[in-house]
Parts: C-alpha cells; sequence; structure tokens
C-alpha cells in the first residue's frame, strides 16, 4: 500500500517521530482525569499548537490527540457515542499542520488501549474489541491520517483486535507495545514474542517496536531484543524522557535534552528506524534529538553497558527471555534532572 510513511522510509535511513502528548497538554493546562480528546473540539488551537511542536522540532510523525478517544474509554466521560467524530477531529487538525509544513510530515492517527481485560479474565470479547477499533480508525481516516499508530498496547489479543479492525478500515499502521514490567509487558509479551506475533498477523504493520515503559535505558534493551530476534521491518523507539518524579503535586521527568540526543543516537544504533520520546518528551527534547540525530555518524550497535553508561541503569536484571541473565545488573541511576 503506497503511503506517506511508506514512501518517506524508501529514502531515509531513519525519521523522527513526535514526543509527549499527554506531559504538553497538562503544561497548556488541561487537569488530571480530564479527556484530551475533549480538547479537540474546545481548544483547536492548543492541539495545533502540539502538532506544531513536533513539526517546528524537526519530527517526521507526529501522533494525534487521540489515543483515549476510543468509545471504552470516552465512556468513562460520557462521550462513547462521540469516539469517531473526536478521532475525525484529531486528524483533520493535524492534517491542517502537517500540510503547511512544506515538507512531508505524516499525520499518525493514535489509537491507545481500551483499557479493557480481555474474556475470560475480564468482559472485552474479541469482536467487540475489533468493533471499537475499527470505529476510531474510520474517524483518524475522515479526518485525513496517513496512518494509524496503536500504542501502549500490553495484551496480545488487542493487539491482534486492532490489527483486524485496521484492515477492515483499509488504513496502513504502525503498532507499539509497553514493555514495563521486567522487561515484558504488563500481559508477559517479551521483545521475541511481539516480533513473532508481528510476522503471523494476515494485515501486519509498516512498523512496529515499544513505546512508554519505565525508561530509555530499558527501551532500548528491548529494541536489541527486537533486532536480535532478525527482523527485517522498520522498529520503533519511543523512550519516555528519563524517569517520572513527584514534586510539588505534580509528576516530572528527570530526562535532559543531552539525555534524550544520547538515546536517540543510540535507539538509531541499536536498530530503530523510527526515534521518537514519549512521557515527559518536551520541545527542546525533541530539537536535540533532531540535531544529534542528524549530525552524528551511526555507530556500532551498543552493548548493555554502553548503554547502562550513558542512559543510566535498567529497572530490572533482564529484559524478560532469561538470555541476558545476570548482563543487566541493576545499577544505581545518576541524576539527572
Amino acid at each position: 500500500m503506497t503511503n506517506a510513511l511508506s514512501r518517506l522510509l524508501e529514502t531515509r535511513d531513519w525519521l523522527m517521530a513526535d514526543g509527549a502528548t499527554g506531559t504538553n497538554l497538562f503544561n497548556m493546562g488541561l487537569s488530571s482525569g480530564d479527556a484530551p480528546e475533549m480538547w479537540n473540539e474546545e481548544h483547536p488551537d492548543r492541539i495545533k499548537k502540539l502538532y506544531k511542536f513536533a513539526v517546528d522540532a524537526g519530527s517526521d510523525i507526529f501522533l494525534t490527540n487521540s489515543f483515549g478517544g476510543n468509545a471504552a474509554r470516552l465512556k468513562l466521560h460520557g462521550a462513547e457515542k462521540r469516539a469517531r467524530e473526536l478521532s475525525r477531529i484529531s486528524a483533520e487538525l493535524g492534517r491542517e499542520v502537517a500540510d503547511a509544513s512544506g515538507r512531508t510530515v505524516v499525520v499518525a492517527g493514535s489509537v491507545g488501549p481500551t483499557g479493557e481485560i480481555f474474556a475470560p479474565m475480564g468482559p472485552l470479547t474479541h469482536a467487540a474489541a475489533v468493533e471499537i477499533f475499527h470505529e476510531q480508525a474510520e474517524g483518524l481516516k475522515e479526518g485525513g491520517a496517513d496512518v494509524l499508530w496503536l500504542e501502549t498496547i500490553s495484551a496480545p489479543e488487542e493487539y491482534k483486535a486492532a490489527a483486524e479492525a485496521f484492515a477492515l478500515a483499509d488504513m496502513p499502521w504502525c503498532g507499539t507495545m509497553s514493555f514495563d514490567t521486567a522487561g515484558r509487558t504488563m500481559m508477559g509479551v517479551t521483545s521475541a514474542a511481539m516480533v513473532d506475533m508481528v510476522e503471523k498477523l494476515p494485515n501486519p504493520p509498516i512498523a512496529f517496536g515499544a513505546n512508554c515503559g519505565v525508561g530509555a535505558s530499558d527501551l532500548l534493551r528491548t529494541v536489541l531484543g527486537f533486532a536480535a530476534h532478525g527482523t527485517e521491518r522498520p522498529i520503533i523507539a519511543k523512550g519516555n524522557a528519563g524517569i517520572p518524579k513527584y514534586h510539588d503535586g505534580h509528576i516530572h521527568y528527570d530526562g535532559t535534552p543531552e539525555l534524550m540526543a544520547e538515546y536517540a543516537v543510540l535507539a538509531r544504533d541499536s536498530g530503530a528506524t523510527i526515534i521518537g520520546g514519549c512521557c515527559g518528551t518536551m520541545p527542546e527534547h525533541l530539537e536535540a534529538m533532531h540535531k544529534a540525530l542528524t549530525e552524528r555518524p551511526r555507530g556500532p550497535r551498543p552493548s548493555l553497558e554502553d548503554i547502562t553508561a550513558k542512559l543510566g541503569g535498567f529497572s530490572s536484571a533482564s529484559d524478560g527471555t532469561g538470555e541476558d541473565a545476570g548482563a543487566g545488573r541493576r545499577t544505581s541511576r545518576r541524576r539527572r534532572g
């Protein structure tokens, strides 16, 4: 399928994605507990400003403000019937910003988890999940998204349901999972298991990878796991800007622009093709990342020791596969804030 992202990937050996959505919106006045997707209608100027942050910093891809824009999540705000509409508006605003940029910028329709547990442990059936994701996908498609972007997924069942839904919408897609539990997703998926799952999908993503998690070091260890499994599909790395710290009633991430510049280069050298930030990643981080990716030559694949020396220690002793037992011994984190 010909699309803007695939065309960029044919001509570039790395692409930069965007940074945080929530962190930036909280800085603009979003209150904790509010649905960010409502701002697509209530504060479109702020959402366009969010998108422009990424474009101005050099991002080739930015995600729409639709992470929680599915019916299951919006039900918490009494807005479950507005899933398609709010997702469409998020993409329309993105299309406006991308088209005004003067270069090719990919509008990626963000699709987050439903927040429900799959049967038999929970109430969510495969058919219901496909319906939920399909509705949101159609809204993002109507709004002009170039690709769909599944993110922060823990359960393989949810990833597969989204893939099926995106096929129904006839949209290209990318998809990341969050490896935040001793090198695995919350539902136990390892980096190797994700590669196997992705390659067996009837409708595989253009690119796949990891986002969020517990820090840049852990995320890069997962990226190394993807690369070691022999995949030729482009890998996505979207790590948090350091580690969250609770201070004066607010959560702050301690990653500096300098640290995120190191992370970006290490991500590229570890095998990632699409590199961005997640929680805590602000415009100044993206600018430093873009500068480093542009100016610093590609280096050899880093070792685990290289990663910890530059980004700090891992949060767990292994990556969850058992293949590196003892290799990533926990070290005390250097203060980076």
